[in-house]
């Protein structure tokens, strides 16, 4: 289990994270991108995994690792209840998240992805 404040320590442990409101949600951000979103109310977490990375994720326990639904799910969002989920494995999930949004992308990719 991952207590609110647990989740706002780890997630605000990494460097140059701002903490910004996301609607009714909480959003942490780095180069002004969202790795991370809280809901308080219902101790849900999202977090920014590439394809490849949900999937391995997911694996652990689809009740409590599983895609948003629709389009955001397929580019990588994922949610986790915080509730269920063990430490540890909240800890890669969020580190996975947080590093694949503060890693500037190449150019090389840039121009793959506009293509």
């Amino acid at each position: 289990m991952v207590s609110i404040e647990t989740f706002r320590q780890f997630a605000n442990a990494f460097p140059n994270v701002i903490e910004l409101p996301h609607f009714e949600k909480t959003s942490f951000r780095v180069n002004k991108k969202i790795f991370a979103t809280l809901d308080v109310s219902s101790a849900l977490a999202v977090v920014k995994l590439s394809p490849i990375d949900q999937s391995v994720f997911c694996e652990f326990n689809k009740e409590i690792i599983y895609p948003v639904k629709g389009a955001w799910g397929k580019q990588g969002w994922t949610m986790v209840e915080l509730k269920k989920v063990k430490k540890n494995l909240f800890i890669d999930l969020l580190t996975t998240s947080y590093t694949l949004v503060s890693t500037p992308k190449s150019k090389s990719t840039k121009k793959k992805n506009n293509e």
